[in-house]
């Protein structure tokens, strides 16, 4: 049975921690009509000497309860600041959410882009 991909979902723009230590949502997707893939990124440029992040992956195996990833830690200047979210493939009725944290330093914004593909048959 040949898999195609059915829908294809974009997520993009700007993401603003409103304060120091809070955990802010990038994205949050599922579950969906089929089994899907996501990927994406987050572009970590504007942290400058004294800020740092803290990036999460969550993915709700059961469908309800979300469990860490993966989770890595950033400190500004970022050398290579565009940090990829390699694809998972996910049952549909698993969810994705990715967050951030500024743990240190001035609040900054960070462009972000996701694509959700949702899979079919033929």
């Amino acid at each position: 049975m040949p898999i195609v991909i059915q829908t294809k979902n974009r997520y993009s723009g700007t993401v603003s921690p409103s304060d120091l230590n809070v955990e802010t949502t990038v994205v949050e997707l599922g579950p969906n009509d089929d089994d899907y893939l996501v990927e994406g990124y987050i572009d970590l440029s504007q942290l400058a000497e004294g800020d740092a992040v803290t990036l999460c992956e969550y993915i709700a195996v059961d469908g309800e309860n979300y469990q860490k990833f993966i989770c890595t830690d950033f400190s500004g200047p970022v050398e290579n600041p565009v940090i990829r979210f390699h694809t998972k493939t996910l049952l549909a009725s698993m969810k994705y959410k990715v967050t951030i944290t500024q743990t240190k330093g001035t609040l900054r914004s960070f462009p972000y882009g996701f694509i959700e593909e949702i899979m079919g048959s033929v």
